[in-house]
């Protein structure tokens, strides 16, 4: 269970303090550790995800709306997919460091839970909805504009790297764009795989991640930072 000091540093990273601290405990509780607790069984933050990912829908929705009118549909939906989606929100949530705050069981902290994009996403959905019902929409919208819709162009320009690069790279037909694995370290359950990208044979990025794709990602956007002179 979390401890108080615990807790207290977790208000502090997430910016907001709740009057209810259980929903809070409760918002970083996997299903893992609720079952492993044979007595006074805790709840899990599945309800809580569930409830934030609709709230999150709604008040990105509002803010690509007011913040584009130009766009059609269309786009304001790509725009969105990208914002929520698993990666984008466990980008934030590694910003937070929030990996080392969930409560798991022992099963799931063995293979690496605290590392897993699934797990983290969900808690920052699963928190969302607990600040929804502690502190009501004006406080979620205050916590999702702060956390995950801020630095809006930076974000998108990591999410949409692959896309963006080849698109970059391919406007002179000639040019030639491959990945390159250059190892892949751990056991099978818990692996690092470390990539590197290359245009003409050129090394141009290199990328880390817990997937070939999320290496692959993270170097494709150190190479989108090199062609823009960032």
């Amino acid at each position: 269970m979390l401890a108080e000091y615990s807790l207290k540093q977790l208000e502090e990273k997430i910016g907001y303090c709740f009057t209810d601290k259980e929903l809070l405990r409760q918002a970083v509780t996997h299903s893992s550790f609720a079952n492993e607790q044979k007595i006074n069984k805790r709840k899990d933050y599945e309800r809580l995800e569930f409830l934030g990912d609709a709230v999150l829908e709604t008040i990105t929705s509002v803010f690509l709306y007011e913040t584009y009118p130009d766009l059609k549909e269309g786009e304001l939906t790509r725009m969105r997919a990208t914002i929520v989606c698993g990666a984008s929100l466990a980008f934030c949530a590694k910003d937070m460091e929030l990996g080392k705050y969930i409560l798991l069981g022992r099963g799931e902290e063995a293979t690496g839970g605290r590392k897993k994009e699934n797990i983290t996403s969900d808690v920052v959905e699963s928190i969302i909805g607990a600040i929804y019902l502690d502190g009501g929409y004006a406080k979620a919208e205050e916590f999702i504009h702060r956390v995950i819709l801020s630095d809006l162009e930076n974000k998108q320009l990591f999410f949409d790297s692959k896309t963006l690069l080849q698109e970059y790279v391919q406007q002179d037909n000639r040019n030639m764009l491959e990945y390159v694995l250059l190892s892949e370290t751990g056991p099978d359950h818990d692996k690092d795989f470390f990539v590197e990208v290359r245009v003409n044979g050129k090394p141009m990025g290199n990328g880390a991640g817990k997937t070939k794709k999320a290496a692959e990602q993270k170097a494709a956007y150190e190479a989108l930072l090199v062609f823009k002179g960032k």
